[in-house]
């Protein structure tokens, strides 16, 4: 009993946070002056072929995510089948966008991977060696993107400077963590264990210990992927090329949106570093599927393009990018499943 309620006062915090994000939404596009009247209008001019380049760039990330798990399981096993990858990084996608800082999405694939018959040491690995190389080409891509847009965003975005500062430090902050960890365990504890006591005194951390225990936990789970996974640099590159490939898609859907309302003008490259930006600063927010900070973001980074029609491209772009995400993950959650009882019966 106490189990069930659990459940459903989780299933009930997202199914709320998920109401408020398309309220809020749809608040500011019939309250906005001229909103409803640009959908109208937009609506009768979509460029369709447009429109399509940015779905099927979005159905492009969802087969370019099992290409990369797939190639790290079949690294394992090399009898795994893509169609698991697949489902597994679809279901990665619906429990990332409804759980708070998308915390679900990779315990989830492990699970998933698990039940179709991978051991869990090995599901393990994959999905950390996997989100750590996602991270690493996501902070790589962040940082050529300020190297060479840095000033145009300056000029043109408040607050660019401070929201960008934060997302690319934390980030690197992470990764040099995990990668001095690999190195060298006893280097990274004194660092960590300093650092959390400096941060104690100055009260900026207020259970120092507890704090260390987490963090270091989840640096041993990346130290004990990697050496599982081995030190296959022809792999770690292909994954890499493949992130950097499904980062490029992604970040081209709001370039597409913007072409399908029949806008010209605007640069390629600004787009994909201002979508970049939009998803690191997202990343910061702790609602389901970043509600709020991720139409927010949208908002200041990509208003100067869209201009008034700024609430019917957060629309779109929250529809192909996002609840997309969870319609399709849930299908292929339920495939996963039917997959599962399958191998049990046999």
């Amino acid at each position: 009993m106490a189990e069930e309620k659990r459940k459903f006062g989780k299933n009930l915090f997202v199914i709320i946070t998920l109401i408020l994000s398309v309220g809020i939404l749809l608040y500011f596009l019939f309250t906005t002056g001229g909103g409803i009247e640009t959908l109208a209008r937009i609506a009768k001019t979509l460029r369709r072929t447009w429109l399509l380049a940015a779905v099927l760039a979005a159905v492009a990330c969802w087969l370019l995510e099992g290409f990369e798990i797939n190639l790290l399981c079949r690294h394992m096993k090399p009898n795994w089948k893509f169609s698991r990858s697949f489902s597994a990084g679809m279901i990665g996608f619906l429990y990332s966008a409804v759980t708070p800082f998308a915390t679900g999405g990779q315990p989830m694939q492990m699970y998933t991977l698990s039940n179709m018959g991978m051991d869990t040491g090995m599901a393990g690995s994959v999905v950390a060696v996997k989100t750590l190389v996602y991270q690493v080409v996501m902070v790589l891509y962040a940082l050529l993107m300020v190297a060479t847009k840095l000033h145009y965003f300056q000029t043109s975005v408040t607050n660019f400077a401070f929201l960008t500062i934060v997302g690319l430090f934390t980030n690197c902050i992470f990764i040099a963590l995990v990668v001095l960890f690999m190195l060298s365990e006893k280097t990274t504890d004194r660092i960590l264990r300093s650092t959390l006591l400096l941060l104690h005194r100055f009260k900026l951390c207020r259970h120092p210990k507890a704090r260390y225990e987490k963090i270091h936990s989840q640096l041993q789970v990346f130290h004990d992927a990697s050496k599982m996974m081995g030190n296959s640099a022809p792999l770690y590159l292909s994954v890499m090329a493949s992130a950097a490939v499904q980062i490029t898609l992604n970040s081209l859907i709001p370039f597409f949106i913007y072409r399908s309302f029949n806008m010209r003008g605007a640069s390629v490259t600004a787009m994909i570093a201002a979508q970049v930006f939009v998803a690191m600063v997202s990343a910061f927010v702790p609602l389901p599927g970043s509600s709020g900070g991720a139409e927010s973001s949208f908002y200041l980074f990509f208003g100067l393009y869209f201009k008034s029609a700024i609430f019917p491209a957060i629309l779109l772009w929250r529809l192909i990018t996002y609840y997309a995400n969870i319609v399709f993950g849930g299908i292929f959650a339920y495939i996963g499943s039917k997959m599962n009882m399958e191998r049990d019966s046999q």
